[in-house]
């Protein structure tokens, strides 16, 4: 079997624990904006006037009246309110982890998911960076509903796709500084660069992040930033063919769960997308022949989980466009089931 349904205590577990992460999350991203820096009453000669900083830079909001008293008190009533709420909200996901555990809907690498969360943390994770690999297959198992058989998931590493269109200064200031290793080792101090420069990075325990992006059109010509921050040691991002397909392709946030049974939110490329350009993989000639199988193989499981779970998601869906002709006339060739798979195996006895 490539995946099995869930039950319905996972099913319910799975969504009641999505609720209350997504109000956690937007708890938190009210707090990081509306209630973001401090606010306070400064006297001026004879005069007191309310100020309020943000980014380190403080701004009058007026003198003191009636009105910036009430200005005063809301913003610190509300940010008060917003953080017993992030707390109660970070209370209820501590206890549903031990459940996901028990229910086993725990799935992802926690060392992966920590990743994740640093990332979005920094603001790269979903606008700059996307996961792509076999990590993608924590959502994409989420979307139809389902488990993916263990040996399709195991890997050692994750990939993260870059996109260097992306105005890094506007998006991530603090990031474009310090860059993604110094974000990686926020989680694990362990974690280095392999090579000089490099586009991975190993911790001690040998689990792996390497950063990609799509090649050049000009393979001549350097692409315009390989790498996220400005350190000399940051990781730089290697160029691989056919990733430009997948940049270009539609995303989707999905939550997933990881081994510890915590809510991570994951963005990935289109399944049909991932499918695809696995199945382009598996016919190359220059990839090692291992990972060619698995490329054939992983195309095949999402395939078929996109036309037997996710039926409205469709193959010949104009929002594919951007992958070339002869990419989209594969799907054809994936996810369909073999006629041994279709025919049912009659039984004398019970499968002891």
């Amino acid at each position: 079997m490539l995946f099995t349904d869930l039950n319905g205590d996972q099913a319910r577990q799975m969504i009641d624990t999505e609720q209350v992460f997504a109000a956690y999350a937007a708890a938190r991203t009210e707090l990081d904006h509306r209630y973001a820096g401090s606010m306070a009453w400064k006297t001026v000669g004879s005069h007191t006037y309310l100020y309020r900083k943000r980014q380190g830079v403080w701004k009058s909001l007026g003198a003191r009246s009636s009105a910036t008293e009430e200005i005063h008190s809301g913003f610190h009533q509300g940010r008060e309110r917003v953080q017993d709420r992030i707390t109660n909200l970070a209370a209820r996901l501590d206890e549903m982890a031990p459940v996901n555990r028990a229910l086993r809907i725990g799935r992802m690498p926690i060392i992966a998911a920590r990743v994740l969360r640093r990332l979005t943390e920094a603001r790269l994770y979903g606008p700059v960076v996307g996961v792509v690999g076999t990590n993608a297959l924590y959502a994409y198992e989420r979307l139809g509903g389902v488990q993916i058989a263990g040996p399709q998931l195991a890997t050692g590493d994750i990939d993260l796709l870059y996109d260097a269109r992306k105005s890094l200064r506007l998006v991530a200031p603090e990031a474009a500084a310090g860059g993604l290793l110094a974000e990686l080792q926020k989680v694990d101090r362990s974690f280095t660069a392999v090579g000089n420069p490099g586009f991975r990075a190993v911790n001690r325990d040998g689990y792996l992040v390497d950063l990609i992006m799509p090649a050049g059109t000009d393979p001549i010509r350097r692409p315009p930033r390989n790498r996220i921050g400005s350190a000399a040691d940051d990781l730089q991002a290697v160029e691989i063919e056919g990733l430009g397909w997948l940049v270009n392709s539609p995303k989707t946030a999905v939550t997933a769960i990881d081994a510890r049974g915590y809510p991570v939110q994951m963005w990935v490329i289109d399944p049909r997308a991932f499918a695809l350009h696995k199945a382009w993989l598996s016919t190359r000639g220059d990839r090692d022949p291992l990972k060619r199988s698995r490329d054939a193989a992983q195309a095949d499981l999402v395939a078929s989980l996109v036309r037997t779970r996710l039926p409205r998601l469709r193959f010949d869906d104009p929002a594919l466009n951007a992958l070339p002709r002869a990419l989209r006339d594969l799907a054809d060739t994936i996810g369909r089931p073999q006629a041994s798979e279709t025919t049912a195996v009659k039984r004398s006895e019970p499968d002891w």
